[in-house]
């Protein structure tokens, strides 16, 4: 990759919390549903995931909150989520109904899955490792 070239090349980059049980479930579901390979990604804990934060003016420290690159265009949180349920096509881009919700109402909600995503579904020791066919997947 050349220092033009952005992380993921043409692919929309799926940055989440790479020791969270819930956000690597929801990348084991993506993975699943995504089998042309559409989106990549990075534990915000790794470098690729800060370079990307930090690229986009934001803390590398934040790992409360999914976000998406694709096309230089950055997703958060609710947006992330329905970006990516679009991403993967029919049935899935039905959530696309979410954005009649007030983005301050839908972050809010997010905001409280967040904040109790270790409670409820627990969380690693170190970020998952990707099996082989689809480590390509993700950013080194």
């Amino acid at each position: 990759m050349s220092a033009s070239e952005p992380p993921g090349g043409d692919h929309p980059v799926l940055l989440f919390d790479g020791v969270c049980n819930l956000c690597n479930g929801v990348v084991q579901f993506i993975i699943r549903r995504d089998p042309a390979g559409k989106i990549r990604f990075a534990p915000l804990q790794s470098a690729a995931g800060k370079a990307l934060l930090s690229g986009h003016g934001l803390p590398p420290s934040d790992l409360d909150s999914v976000v998406l690159v694709e096309n230089g265009e950055l997703y958060r949180k609710s947006a992330a989520v329905i970006r990516v349920a679009e991403l993967l096509g029919w049935p899935y881009r039905a959530v696309a109904v979410g954005y009649a919700v007030p983005r301050s109402v839908r972050d809010a909600l997010y905001d409280i899955v967040a904040a109790n995503r270790y409670d409820v579904f627990g969380r690693k020791d170190q970020c998952m490792l990707p099996d082989d066919d689809v480590s390509d997947r993700f950013l080194g």
